[in-house]
């Protein structure tokens, strides 16, 4: 598929005329528990040339493309819609620049956007988005005495996500692993979680799980905290004119 990911890559930046400045993988190949049959999530960040950013009106700022019978999902924003993005401490943004599966990147954009991204990070905004994911996956896992394994992982990641912003500065990490390890997890609970992610990448996604009461009672207790102390986190310190620096510099870059 990466051969396949590459050629694709290729023709949007021909057929676009843009210029793709990272394409990585996101979702569950990119957290580090996917299932035989996830599909490709791949997500990009891209740069028009200067001409396109002079035009009166506003130009569409998204691609979004699904490919191999829906196997291959491509999307992405263009540069300033993604620098806008960063000054929000969007986390999905903040995931895709950490990935650790690149299928193309320029090494000194990724630099930029990453130093930009620690001035940024807003606790109280990530903590919104996670808290409220693990919340509605949380209901859903706890609907009915059979559920999705996939969405047992959802809210546990995202559980997990809100503890590690609790308690470090640090973004929170795109790699579970990564957040794992950074926490004070008990060794029964963790040795619980790696069996789990051993399952998962056995099984479908289609996949029916029950109990694991200790795993359902970290994500309550974390969602209980987290509300508790969500309203009084700090927010981020981003500088428009460092934001406005590495737009004018990328499309410069290109147009040359």
């Amino acid at each position: 598929m990466k051969h396949k990911i590459n050629h694709y890559l290729e023709e949007l930046e021909q057929s676009r005329n843009i210029k793709i400045l990272l394409a990585c993988e996101t979702g569950s190949r990119a957290w580090g528990f996917p299932s035989p049959d996830s599909d490709y999530d791949v997500r990009i960040i891209y740069v028009h040339k200067t001409d396109w950013y002079l035009s009166v009106g506003q130009s569409r700022d998204t691609i979004e493309m699904m490919l191999e019978n829906n196997e291959l999902d491509i999307s992405g924003w263009e540069l300033k819609k993604s620098l806008e993005l960063l000054k929000k401490s969007n986390p999905a943004l903040l995931e895709r620049i950490q990935s650790p599966i690149v299928y193309k990147a320029d090494a000194d954009f990724l630099r930029d956007i990453q130093a930009l991204a620690t001035s940024c990070y807003s606790k109280i905004a990530t903590m919104h988005h996670y808290l409220s994911l693990a919340k509605k996956m949380n209901a859903i896992i706890s609907e009915t005495e059979e559920y999705s394994l996939k969405k047992l992982f959802y809210a546990l990641r995202t559980a997990v996500l809100c503890k590690w912003i609790l308690v470090k500065e640090e973004i929170p990490p795109i790699e579970f692993h990564k957040a794992l390890e950074g926490l004070e997890i008990p060794a029964g609970l963790l040795n619980r979680i790696n069996h789990l992610i051993e399952l998962k990448s056995t099984r479908p996604e289609s996949y029916l799980h029950t109990g694991e009461s200790e795993i359902k009672e970290f994500i309550n207790n974390s969602i209980f905290e987290s509300e508790q102390i969500k309203t009084g986190l700090p927010v981020g310190n981003c500088k428009k004119d460092e934001l406005n620096s590495v737009l004018r510099k990328y499309i410069h870059r290109y147009d040359h």
